[in-house]
């Protein structure tokens, strides 16, 4: 696998895929308590509602160009979901190779809500793109990592804490909790369902608005692993109801390793 360096970019995801208003006003009416039930255990499956503030909700965060952040504009600027994986440097996160392929600075913050960063913002040093799409756009590429500058001579890893990176799990062995930003919203919403095959190199999951935004999502079982990004078909499915990744296989395993592998 080549390792590829490329100045980030904000989703480029087509409007009419993942239409950011569908839904929205339903979202922001849904409960905490109804999001709380769907995540902790055996509640109901397939309900997306506005994310509680908690701990693991907190390792994930939205994109920004660097410029917005940098002007303090955050509300309304984000484009895309992030979210932080275990590495020996502390300081990695992973979302769709989509959401940063193209020119310019980015920033991340995890567990960004209504226009504030509580965990402060964290600069993009370094994007790594698979083969696959760097090449050629492939959707069973749709995966990248992204290592973070520190702040104040720590980690994002050490701040939010992160999930492990699993590559070859069996899709829909167990359910898996989806955490993202729609773009028409400031705060990210969940939703917890058990993913279905697609292909042999996509899976697939129902819930509800995942609108624009989401895309770079992590699906995350029950042991606390990563074993998804919202993406690769369609960008992350054409509509808002059906999402999409890449299975995490040989091709992720291997960016994985030269992600972590730097100083």
């Amino acid at each position: 696998m080549r390792l590829t360096f490329l100045s980030p970019s904000w989703d480029t995801v087509n409007p009419m895929k993942r239409n950011a208003l569908l839904g929205a006003v339903v979202l922001l009416a849904v409960t905490s308590a109804s999001e709380a039930a769907a995540d902790g255990g055996p509640g109901p499956l397939g309900v997306t509602a506005v994310a509680a503030d908690t701990a693991q909700s907190a390792r994930v965060g939205a994109l920004f160009a660097a410029a917005d952040a940098d002007a303090g504009r955050l509300a309304g600027e984000h484009f895309c979901t992030a979210s932080v994986v275990h590495s020996p440097h502390r300081d990695l996160v992973v979302t769709a190779a989509h959401c940063l392929g193209g020119a310019g600075e980015l920033v991340f913050a995890p567990g960004y809500r209504d226009g504030k960063a509580p965990y402060g913002t964290w600069r993009v040093r370094r994007v790594f793109l698979p083969d696959g799409w760097a090449q050629g756009q492939d959707e069973d590429s749709d995966v990248a990592f992204a290592v973070l500058d520190e702040r104040g001579g720590e980690g994002v890893e050490d701040v939010v804490g992160g999930n492990r990176f699993a590559t070859g799990t069996t899709t829909g062995a167990t359910a898996v909790t989806v955490t993202g930003y729609p773009d028409s919203l400031e705060v990210p919403v969940r939703c917890t369902n058990r993913p279905t095959v697609h292909n042999p190199t996509q899976q697939r999951i129902d819930c509800p608005d995942l609108t624009g935004g989401t895309s770079g999502s992590p699906w995350v079982n029950g042991d606390g692993e990563v074993v998804g990004v919202l993406g690769g078909h369609e960008e992350g499915g054409a509509t808002a109801d059906i999402s999409y990744s890449v299975v995490l296989g040989s091709e992720a395993a291997e960016l994985y390793r030269d992600a972590v592998s730097g100083p």
